[in-house]
């Protein structure tokens, strides 16, 4: 589709939900247990943007972005992820729970020698996370965990991560 042609499809999908869309950019400190013999936890940022044009009371929807780089030496585990969100908020409370599915590509370099694992596959995150307001467009993303697997490692490779980090939200 020509951009010429998208952006009247974007103004007419933010102004029928009654809200303006909210755009975010995220960095993240995190760190990964990979659940991988022989491999301990591994640190480092996530960097991201979400977009939820869809806003009804109480609830946000839209799309997430990510990129992990965790790790360094001979373990590693970096993705590109992306896919939905859904956003409460409660308006009340200065507070913004919130679950997200990404897929993407993740590459996995694990062990030496023999036990060496360096594959990039098929990656999917199921997480969930609660962010803090603590100046008008700044969050504190106070807690956030994902549980995830890449393809092709067998069904023992499932990294859990745990993440903190800063939102600014844009106007």
């Amino acid at each position: 589709m020509k951009a010429s042609r998208l952006i009247p499809v974007l103004v007419l999908l933010v102004s029928s939900t009654g809200a303006i869309a909210q755009i975010g950019l995220y960095g993240e400190f995190s760190a990964a247990k990979p659940n991988v013999p022989q491999v301990g936890w591994i640190y480092g940022p996530t960097l991201g943007i979400y977009y939820d044009p869809w806003h009804v009371p109480f609830f946000a929807a839209g799309l997430d972005a990510r990129g992990e780089l965790l790790g360094s030496g001979s373990d590693k585990l970096d993705s590109g992820l992306f896919g939905p969100r859904l956003v409460f908020q409660p308006h009340v409370l200065p507070v913004q729970p919130y679950v997200e599915g990404l897929v993407g590509m993740g590459h996995a370099q694990f062990g030496q020698g023999v036990a060496a694992v360096d594959v990039t596959k098929f990656e999917y995150q199921f997480l969930g996370g609660l962010d803090l307001t603590v100046f008008p467009r700044v969050d504190w993303r106070v807690v956030e965990f994902s549980y995830g697997g890449l393809s092709g490692l067998g069904t023992s490779y499932n990294p859990e991560t745990i993440s903190t980090g800063l939102v600014v939200r844009l106007p």
